[in-house]
């Protein structure tokens, strides 16, 4: 595809990612850490090349919610071809200020 979008993480989403990394190397293996890793790269590809692929909020417009894996959860905003990267959520986790 010749016109690729730029993908930004923002330092909630990167705080996220790691936090959900230092979860996994507690209480999993190596093997699913590395598996979360390849699921991130896997994601920032998909939506580089197809940015609208997951569904928009109703409620949150422009925020979309792109469920990755059954356990993880990111939200991203789509606008002047960039994709940046909000958040993101194990779901294996319970939030403590929810």
């Amino acid at each position: 595809m010749d016109n690729v979008i730029k993908v930004k993480w923002t330092e909630r989403s990167l705080s996220n990612a790691l936090d959900i990394k230092n979860y996994l190397k507690v209480n999993f293996t190596k093997r699913e850490v590395l598996k979360f890793e390849n699921l991130l790269k896997q994601f920032e590809n998909t939506v580089s090349n197809f940015p609208t692929l997951y569904p928009e909020s109703e409620s949150k417009k422009p925020l979309r919610k792109a469920v990755i894996h059954k356990r993880t959860t990111v939200y991203y905003v789509f606008k002047e071809n960039i994709v940046t990267v909000i958040a993101m959520k194990d779901n294996r986790q319970r939030n403590p200020k929810s």
